[in-house]
């Protein structure tokens, strides 16, 4: 295992630093985040030694026990998947970063839960770019009174926007749908210059993200393999 993960790994740096010179862009200002969902917690150890330092869970009755297991390695763990108003308390307890933020009530719930001890939850909202009904997300339109309101409170801080567009297999019709999301981030930038982030990106079209700004590739395939069904 530790063999093809190491294997995966450096094929997986070699395609980011590909893609940035490509780009023109330095590939130590994109980071690499692991999407660790089914992936056990001696894989999430090997993965730490290769030096990835960034997790993403998606669920939270998954992430919590990796969280309280890996604790002696102080990863930098992000939420990632859908957040129910239930589950608030507990993400703004034990994450770093929020990725899925798409309603001002669950960014209110975070931010009044977030422990005063702790910095502010980093947070980025999650932006719909296809007419999709199952997927999460708010709609352009939508983004800059969500963005205002959410920068307003005190416990989070808001970083940016992620997004996961619908599959497309062409690198040109990739890059058409992701380079909304960073004409989008340009637009709120006008009215918030802080934010820096955008978190997109996946295994299958890390260098369309690249090349259309990401700042944040969420890779769960491309470095741990399939997962098993």
């Amino acid at each position: 295992m530790a063999a093809q993960l190491a294997a995966r790994y450096a094929t997986l740096q070699a395609r980011l630093e590909a893609a940035a010179q490509a780009a023109g862009r330095r590939p130590n200002d994109i980071l690499l985040l692991g999407a660790t969902k089914q992936r056990d917690i001696a894989t999430l150890r090997c993965a730490h030694a290769l030096g990835l330092r960034h997790f993403g869970e998606n669920y939270l009755q998954e992430a919590l026990p990796k969280i309280a297991a890996l604790g002696d390695l102080q990863p930098c763990w992000h939420f990632i998947g859908a957040l129910q108003s239930n589950k608030t308390a507990l993400v703004a307890q034990h994450f770093h970063w929020v990725h899925s933020l798409d309603r001002l009530h669950i960014a209110e719930r975070l931010s009044a839960q977030r422990p005063p001890e702790l910095p502010p939850l980093e947070v980025c909202l999650q932006l719909q770019l296809d007419d999709e009904p199952n997927k999460a997300g708010a709609t352009p339109t939508q983004l800059p009174a969500l963005a205002t309101a959410v920068a307003t409170l005190p416990r989070l801080r808001l970083r940016g926007l992620m997004t996961m567009p619908a599959p497309r297999n062409d690198h040109a019709a990739q890059r058409r749908s992701l380079s909304r999301a960073r004409e989008l981030l340009q637009q709120l930038r006008e009215q918030l210059p802080l934010l820096d982030t955008l978190s997109l990106g996946t295994s299958a079209d890390l260098e369309a993200a690249v090349a259309e700004g990401s700042t944040l590739l969420r890779i769960g395939t491309a470095l741990f393999g399939a997962r098993q069904r």
